[in-house]
């Protein structure tokens, strides 16, 4: 009777731990699976780097099941994502953006600190970094990883069948303007990096009182946008629709950044023997694209991120940039 108790005893034990174990791992194999990443671009920046996440996702299959991508409006996204956030809802995993978006993020507190506070899973990631960008990274202040960098403008770019003497200053551009109405065109700046690179640009090049003072230094910038706005038709929601319209030869001419100048023609959606016209004595202007993460994801999906940024920042896929 004593033997059998004991045995008795030995099995409930025996299957107590089996059922412990089976539920260890059924647990373990639903933490393992893999998820689906969606990722918003409100700066172009997956005409540069799509072909960088599609190739994490083929690599490693076991943590991501898709991806989805989404263009957006940089200066909608940060009232959605604090809408979100507000309602407890995490729709968005990843966000590519300039440093429009960027600086509303971090002034409302809706994104993640990678650095320092994960430091560990970014090891040695700011000494990758060359002089510039490791400038344009600090920027981010923590908040956010540089994925693209460069000294973008800015730039005119043009049909050389239809402008022969492409402007060398903002006086000539204006000129050429006045006397090809609606064939100069670009993107709104607060959604463009052109477009901002462009303005930015402007105040250097004008020798504006305080370029970095746009309320009490751009008075030469101002008045002269005020002119060259007569003769610019509209001013397109993002830079695709006027690479486009440059493209099919609605426009012939636009303001441009070098990225936006290699992207579109190798892509075929502007011609290639298409010019690029810089400014006389202008100061180069950088532009850069980032990372960040907006506050929420859960934290299943943030491991997958962070695998997924440091890989984008491999040479690889830097080279695809």
């Amino acid at each position: 009777m004593k033997s059998n108790l004991k045995m008795s005893r030995s099995r409930a034990v025996a299957c107590v731990i089996a059922g412990a174990v089976l539920i260890s791992a059924a647990h373990a194999a639903h933490a393992a699976d893999p998820v689906t990443l969606n990722i918003v671009d409100v700066a172009g920046d997956l005409q540069l780097t799509q072909k960088g996440f599609e190739a994490f996702k083929a690599k490693y299959p076991n943590l991501v099941s898709n991806i989805t991508f989404t263009n957006a409006p940089a200066p909608q996204l940060p009232g959605k994502i604090k809408a979100m956030q507000a309602a407890g809802r995490s729709d968005i995993d990843l966000v590519l953006t300039g440093t429009d978006a960027l600086a509303a993020g971090i002034e409302q507190n809706l994104w993640e600190k990678l650095l320092p506070d994960h430091a560990a899973v970014f090891p040695g990631v700011l000494d990758n970094y060359a002089p510039g960008p490791r400038r344009m990274q600090d920027l981010a202040q923590g908040y956010g990883l540089e994925v693209a960098y460069m000294p973008a403008g800015p730039l005119l770019e043009y049909n050389p069948a239809k402008v022969t003497d492409p402007p060398k200053t903002p006086e000539q551009l204006l000129q050429w303007c006045k006397a090809h109405p609606n064939k100069l065109i670009y993107a709104r700046p607060a959604n463009s990096g052109p477009g901002r690179t462009f303005l930015m640009g402007l105040p250097y090049v004008l020798g504006d009182k305080d370029p970095r003072d746009p309320i009490n230094g751009w008075d030469k910038t101002w008045a002269f946008l005020k002119q060259l706005n007569d003769c610019v038709p509209y001013y397109p929601g993002g830079t695709s629709a006027v690479m486009k319209e440059l493209g099919e030869g609605t426009r012939d001419m636009t303001v441009t950044v070098t990225g936006w100048d290699i992207n579109p023609r190798a892509l075929g959606i502007v011609p290639a023997d298409f010019r690029v016209q810089a400014f006389d004595n202008m100061t180069w202007v950088n532009d850069a694209h980032y990372m960040v993460i907006p506050k929420g994801v859960p934290k299943e999906k943030l491991e997958v991120l962070y695998k997924l940024m440091n890989f984008m920042l491999e040479p690889a896929q830097q080279a695809l940039t």
